[in-house]
This record gives C-alpha cells, sequence and structure tokens, in this order.
C-alpha cells in the first residue's frame, strides 16, 4: 500500500557552464508540466547562488504512488532527454520524518534536538509500557535474544508509519513555529 503522506523528491542539477539560460528555459517548461500531474502539490526553485553552484528543485506530490507515476512517466522521460548534455542531476526523495532533519536545499530546517527528543519519548513510552502490558507476558518463555527482537522488529514500523506522521501533524506547530 502506497504512503499517503505528502512525498516529496529533491532534485539537485549541475548546469554545464554557458548553459544556464537553456536549462531555465527548460526548467520552465518542465515545471509547468509537472504541476498539472495528478497529485501535484506543486514545486520550489533555488536558483545558485554564484555561478558553478548547483540549483535545487523541490518537488511535492500527495502520494509516493503518484510521484512515483510522474518519476517513471513517458512525459516526464521526454523531458529529461531534452536536458541531456545541458545538465545533470542528483535526486533524493523523501517522505514523512525527513523534515526532522536538514534536506539539502530546502528551506525547512530541523526542529531543535530537545524537541525531537521530547517528541520521541512522547512516541516510544506508552508504545513500550503498551508492548510490555500486551505482548511480554506472553513470550516469557521465548529465549531473551528472541524476545528482546520484538521491540527492534515492531517498534521501528509503528514509529515511522504511523505514530510519528501523526504526532508530526499534531504537534506541528510547536515543532515549526512561524517565523516571525
Amino acid at each position: 500500500m502506497a504512503s499517503q503522506e505528502p512525498a516529496t523528491v529533491v532534485f539537485t542539477w549541475y548546469v554545464t557552464p554557458g548553459r544556464e539560460e537553456e536549462f531555465e528555459d527548460w526548467l520552465h517548461g518542465i515545471t509547468q508540466v509537472g504541476i498539472t500531474y495528478p497529485g501535484s502539490l506543486g514545486s520550489t526553485i533555488l536558483r545558485p547562488r554564484s555561478a558553478g553552484d548547483p540549483y535545487h528543485i523541490v518537488v511535492r506530490f500527495s502520494d509516493t504512488e503518484r510521484l512515483t507515476s510522474w518519476l517513471e512517466s513517458d512525459e516526464r522521460r521526454a523531458w529529461l532527454d531534452d536536458v541531456r548534455g545541458s545538465a545533470g542531476h542528483h535526486t533524493q526523495q523523501h517522505t514523512g520524518l525527513e523534515t526532522w532533519f536538514s534536506l539539502q536545499g530546502t528551506a525547512v530546517r530541523p526542529p531543535p534536538r530537545w524537541k525531537m527528543t521530547v517528541m520521541t519519548f512522547l512516541a516510544v513510552y506508552p508504545l513500550s509500557v503498551l508492548l510490555n502490558w500486551l505482548v511480554a507476558p506472553h513470550l516469557q518463555d521465548v529465549q531473551l535474544l528472541l524476545r528482546s527482537l520484538l521491540f527492534p522488529v515492531v517498534v521501528p514500523p509503528l514509529l515511522t508509519y504511523l505514530i510519528m506522521p501523526a504526532f508530526s501533524r499534531v504537534f506541528r506547530r510547536w515543532l515549526y513555529p512561524s517565523q516571525r
């Protein structure tokens, strides 16, 4: 099942010197096509500060399935063929929790570490108590190594796919207070 969380891709483009204007025209065209693609939430272009620095393009989609559809589309592939020789790129794909960490080329700054620690505690402690209350009593006859495997097998997926995305939505204003 595809993630229902917004999905983000960060493209870092290295433009061949002297071909910046050609790249800008191409970038305008593919951006216009991309924003009309189903599920597109738009894109942000971070232009180089000085000659030789890369462009960073942040592309957001409503979910992973629609993002993947765009990334693998024939239309996008044709646009990529048009830019060959003018520029090359590096791609980073992100969903959900990565916004807690610095994303290359994005304006999103992670929350302070103390806030991440508080959020992690608020998520892990109740989950730990719940697992110890509901599951651990049934595993007392199981070897220690297998019993200990329960937490790393169960907790990270629950945190990654259910708990932390919900927490990050609920606590968004606290984690990312508006800069005034």
